[in-house]
């Protein structure tokens, strides 16, 4: 699995998010600046996210975006689906049947890589990343 920049770019956005979200929204151009991501390229990813319901839009001269749960509550994984889809190493071959020795790597390798991939994504939030990030700071 290789993630595009849409994926890495909109994840260390959301990171960004949940670092400054003291509240207020938080404009997608402060965003853009802090991270040296394209406005126009946020705003796209910025869409998905929004329709997938883990951030919220405002409008206005005091618009801007907001986490729509606590970020303790969004994992890695749930962001990544929404800016990549599907997140698995080996996607279906599109044969009926598999044969015993397709069955056999994607029983030994694909499918517990899968799995080692999704217990890090899962196990990691947006407040993990924050904090961490934080104390990385002088």
């Amino acid at each position: 699995m290789k993630l595009s920049t849409r994926g890495r770019y909109g994840l260390r956005a959301m990171i960004d998010l949940a670092i400054h979200d003291q509240g207020d929204y938080v404009t997608l151009g402060s965003i853009a600046q802090r991270q040296n991501i394209s406005l126009n390229y946020l705003e796209h990813s910025f869409a998905a996210l929004k329709n997938a319901g883990l951030i919220r839009g405002m409008s206005g001269s005091q618009g801007g975006y907001r986490l729509a749960a606590p970020p303790s509550d969004i994992t890695i994984r749930q962001v990544l689906e929404v800016l990549e889809g599907d997140l698995s190493i080996v996607g279906a071959d599109g044969s009926q049947e598999e044969s015993p020795y397709a069955r056999h790597v994607r029983k030994k390798v694909w499918d517990r890589m899968d799995e080692k991939i999704d217990e890090v994504l899962s196990g990691l939030t947006l407040a993990d990343m924050a904090a961490e990030f934080s104390r990385l700071q002088p």
